[in-house]
C-alpha cells in the first residue's frame, strides 16, 4: 500500500472505526486512542497491506485493540463513563433500551452485533475481523439477537 492509498484508508475508514469503537467502549478518549493505535499499526505493516484487504485489516486490528483495552479495563476495574451515541431521532426511551440492552451482552456479542446490524458487514468480514470462524459468527449474532429480543420484549410496551 503506498501513502497514498494509506491517506485514502484514512479518510474512508477513520469515522466507521471510531464510531465501531466508541459504540463498544463508550469512552470517547479511550475510543480516539484505540483508533489511532490501529492506523500506527496499518501504517507500520503498509507495505504488507493490500488496499484492497485494508478496511477488513484495519477494523482486525481496532477490534483486538478495543478487546486488549476491555481487559485490561476490567483487570484494573475501570469502569469508564457511558455516553449516548444514538440519533435524536429516535425515542429518548428507545435509546436508552436499546443502549441497556446492547449493555447486557458480553463482548464479543456486543461487537458482533454493531459489526453486523450497525456496520453492516458480512458474516465473512465479520469473520476475519473478529477471529471467529463464519459459522461462530452467525451462532453468536443469533444468540445475541435472541437476548436482545429477551430483554427488550415488545416495543410497545416501551413505548
Amino acid at each position: 500500500m503506498s501513502e497514498k492509498e494509506y491517506n485514502t484508508c484514512v479518510d474512508l475508514y477513520a469515522d466507521n472505526v471510531y464510531r465501531f469503537i466508541l459504540k463498544n467502549i463508550k469512552h470517547k478518549e479511550n475510543a480516539e486512542d484505540i483508533v489511532q493505535a490501529s492506523f500506527e499499526v496499518l501504517w507500520m505493516k503498509r507495505t504488507d497491506v493490500k488496499m484492497e484487504t485494508s478496511k477488513s485489516f484495519l477494523f482486525t486490528i481496532a477490534y483486538r485493540k478495543m478487546i486488549d483495552h476491555i481487559r485490561t479495563a476490567k483487570h484494573t476495574n475501570e469502569i469508564t463513563n457511558y455516553e449516548n451515541l444514538m440519533t435524536v431521532y429516535m425515542h429518548p426511551k428507545i435509546n436508552e433500551l436499546l443502549d441497556n440492552a446492547l449493555n447486557t451482552l458480553d463482548d464479543t456479542k456486543k461487537a458482533l452485533v454493531l459489526l453486523k446490524d450497525y456496520e453492516g458487514y458480512s458474516y465473512e468480514e465479520m469473520s476475519a475481523i473478529t477471529g471467529l470462524s463464519a459459522s461462530q459468527v452467525k451462532v453468536y449474532l443469533h444468540r445475541a439477537r435472541l437476548q436482545l429480543r429477551n430483554y427488550i420484549g415488545k416495543i410497545e410496551n416501551v413505548l
